[in-house]
């Protein structure tokens, strides 16, 4: 067995989240497929999240957010509500360091977005999503309140979730969801 990469050579990869809001305040969560997925797996915990995915070299975080929310859920129909103050870290297990992410990062920096969804449920197709353009990273989504998330997430992205949710916490309030 290859030995594990130092911790400290190893770069965040900057990536998004989104955190999509319905008109009852809850958020968007999706069940990551478990085949496949070197960052999920019965040792790791829930597979449960937000969309989420890299920001592309050159490309401006929004528009990394509203395309990895369309190639992971089909959802296009989202108006901007807010963008989290500042970049959002969270560290692989050592288990999974020089696995997942491909074995280049040590985690991931994020920059987190609040969208409203303006459209349908049905708009939602996780299985096929952008008409099956995109491979499936969820087999399953649901509505949730966002203070439940940090107890779904798996554990090694617990504390970047308290961080989302003190972030976003008042936006029902705010925008009158719920």
């Amino acid at each position: 067995m290859p030995a594990r990469p130092d911790r400290e050579s190893l770069p965040y990869r900057d990536c998004v989240g989104i955190a999509v809001f319905n008109q009852d305040g809850d958020v968007f969560i999706g069940r990551r497929k478990a085949e496949g997925d070197p960052e999920q797996s019965a040792e790791l915990g829930a597979p449960w999240q937000m969309p989420q995915g890299g920001i592309d070299k050159g490309e401006d975080p929004l528009k990394a957010a509203l395309r990895e929310l369309h190639e992971e859920t089909s959802i296009s129909a989202v108006s901007l509500l807010a963008e989290a103050p500042e970049w959002i870290y969270y560290d692989l297990p050592d288990e999974a360091l020089g696995i997942a992410l491909k074995g280049k990062y040590r985690g991931q920096r994020q920059r987190w977005f609040a969208f409203a969804f303006t459209g349908k449920d049905s708009e939602i197709d996780v299985l096929a999503p952008g008409g099956g353009k995109h491979p499936a990273e969820f087999d399953a989504w649901r509505w949730e309140k966002l203070s439940r998330l940090p107890s779904l997430i798996v554990p090694f992205k617990r504390d970047a979730y308290d961080k989302v949710v003190e972030a976003f916490a008042d936006i029902p309030r705010r925008f009158n969801l719920g």
